[in-house]
């Protein structure tokens, strides 16, 4: 993938993710799986969606984390070793590319496949997979990628499930003089082609996910998944500042000296507790047909 993030912006985030996902389409995908579900897990960083989702399968359940990034996926295995240390669970490495965790109810099996998405679905084993899963991924790839991706998955007949989409609705508290201007690049770079053959959806994710799959004969459930960054948290409200301006000075190129006055003023909202900032995202569940998703 041409579109990569670092572990320490992954863990930083972690905490928020866990928090905004809704629970009640994970519960749906839980119960639409068989009783030891295969999971295909797209661009799994560190394991972030694994730690939260699995406790909710509650089950015997085998995982493969895909990533182009080797070292993330290295770091998945330790992070994910951690956490089952930390709720209780025995850790086992049958060997240096399966990490299992022993649960009371059937162990939870974890394997990384080293792939570059922009070449999915055909170097995917959907195969060997009961369900294709992904966090904050699909606001990056393009309609195109959706479409082959939705054609592939609905020929297994398999559900799919994507967290954290973007919806382009951001806002940054108190109101402050640049926010439009920053918001329209901001949106404007969302939209940039990330290396998936065309514009990434950005916004538009959570619709093109839910035509594509709703075009296969697919049901389609979305919930909101907002972060709510409070006051209390100014090194995210800073970081979500400094992406924001980048990502719009490039867009904006006659307006970067009111941009980087935007960016000065936020940093410093944020550094004072006084800037909180609510991202707006939207979950999709996709179930093939034969599962209801209400």
């Amino acid at each position: 993938m041409s579109e990569s993030f670092d572990a320490e912006w992954l863990d930083q985030r972690e905490g928020f993710d866990a928090v905004s996902r809704d629970i009640e389409l994970a519960e749906l995908l839980a119960q639409a799986l068989p009783a030891r579900p295969r999971l295909l897990d797209l661009g799994a960083g560190t394991g972030s969606l694994f730690r939260w989702l699995a406790p909710i399968i509650h089950r015997a359940q085998a995982w493969t984390l895909v990533d182009a990034d080797p070292r993330l996926i290295e770091e998945a295995f330790e992070a994910i070793a951690g956490f089952g240390a930390e709720i209780g669970l025995t850790i086992t490495f049958p060997s240096r590319r399966t990490l299992l965790l022993h649960a009371p109810g059937g162990a939870w099996r974890v394997e990384g496949l080293v792939a570059d998405l922009r070449g999915s679905p055909a170097n995917l084993p959907l195969v060997n997979a009961d369900a294709v899963v992904n966090s904050a991924l699909c606001d990056l790839v393009s309609e195109p990628w959706v479409a082959r991706m939705a054609a592939a998955i609905a020929a297994r007949k398999i559900p799919f499930y994507a967290a954290l989409n973007v919806t382009g609705r951001d806002v940054f508290s108190p109101p402050w003089p640049g926010d439009a201007e920053v918001a329209r690049g901001f949106r404007r770079d969302q939209g940039r082609d990330k290396g998936f053959g065309g514009r990434a959806l950005g916004a538009a994710a959570p619709t093109a996910l839910a035509a594509a799959f709703t075009a296969h004969g697919y049901s389609v459930r979305t919930a909101p998944s907002d972060w709510h960054i409070p006051r209390q948290a100014p090194g995210m409200a800073a970081d979500l500042a400094e992406g924001h301006a980048g990502a719009a000075a490039r867009r904006e190129r006659r307006a970067q000296k009111r941009i980087q006055a935007w960016y000065e003023a936020r940093t410093r909202q944020a550094m004072e507790g006084r800037l909180s900032v609510r991202v707006g995202h939207r979950d999709v569940l996709a179930l093939p047909p034969g599962h209801a998703t209400a």
